[in-house]
């Protein structure tokens, strides 16, 4: 079964994102995941953090926790849809796509020990 493993909010300014949504809902960050362009939240499930970019985003943006990130993607493009090129992080894999209307989500496929 693929469950929703991760997910991001956009916001143009990490730093006021993490003093609003500290003061707003007590979350903390995790600092050795986090940097300047990326805030994790801490102890989260399912894990999500907010990502800079240039505007605030309406909605989050979706992450599937999958097993095979590379295989997927055939699949979506096998399906009609697009895939970006897969990169790696500490958290693992991951890779934004579209589904055959243009709908975007993320793949994620996790580090060990994630």
């Amino acid at each position: 079964m693929i469950q929703l493993g991760y997910f991001t909010v956009d916001t143009p300014d990490i730093d006021k994102a993490r003093t609003f949504y500290s003061a707003l809902f007590g979350w903390t960050f995790d600092e050795d995941s986090s940097g300047e362009t990326y805030a994790h939240v801490a102890d989260s499930d399912p894990a999500f953090g907010f990502t800079k970019a240039e505007r605030a985003s309406q909605l989050p943006h979706l992450y599937f926790r999958v097993e095979d990130v590379d295989a997927l993607c055939r699949r979506v493009t096998e399906l009609g849809g697009r895939a970006a090129i897969p990169s790696d992080s500490a958290s693992g894999r991951s890779v934004v796509v579209s589904d055959d209307q243009g709908g975007s989500f993320s793949l994620w496929q996790p580090a060990a020990g994630f």
